[in-house]
């Protein structure tokens, strides 16, 4: 069963946003604060807890993940991101990775994106820090567009 966006599309819609927030909310005021869906695009969101039903996408989308583990390659990309995109129906659709990480991890910094990215042979998009900044969310809003628009299914 194909799940239903957290924020459906505006008008005619062209692509779709998946993302994971923690309880800590950050990545999920991050993605609100984009508006993506005025601009046609469904946004998901990954369910935090196991026991919530599993999240089912059906159409192009771009990933954004945090990135977690303080440094840790094993523990950069959540259990909750992985059983997503262990779904061979969910990982088709994905087209592009955005990640958000610490500086403070160093070298690790939003390494999640960079597991992703390799793992599913897509392209790293964009990064930003915590929860980031005005200009994060026009960036992002605006590459988000900018690549559907680019690259139509």
């Amino acid at each position: 069963m194909v799940s239903m966006p957290e924020y459906p599309a505006d008008g005619e819609r062209i692509g779709a946003l998946v993302y994971f927030s923690s309880q800590s909310e950050n990545t999920a005021r991050f993605v609100a604060n984009c508006h993506l869906q005025e601009e046609g695009i469904d946004v998901f969101r990954i369910p935090v807890r196991p026991h919530e039903p599993p999240l089912n996408v059906r159409e192009p989308y771009i990933l954004m993940v945090p990135t977690y583990g303080g440094g840790s390659a094993r523990k950069a990309v959540l259990p909750q991101i992985k059983r997503f995109l262990n779904d061979p129906a969910n990982r088709a659709g994905i087209r592009g990775v955005i990640a958000s990480g610490n500086t403070n991890f160093g070298e690790a910094f939003c390494m999640a994106g960079d597991i992703v990215s390799q793992k599913c042979k897509v392209p790293f998009l964009y990064y930003f820090e915590l929860m980031g900044t005005k200009e994060d969310e026009t960036k992002v809003r605006q590459g988000v567009l900018d690549f559907f628009r680019n690259h139509p299914e």
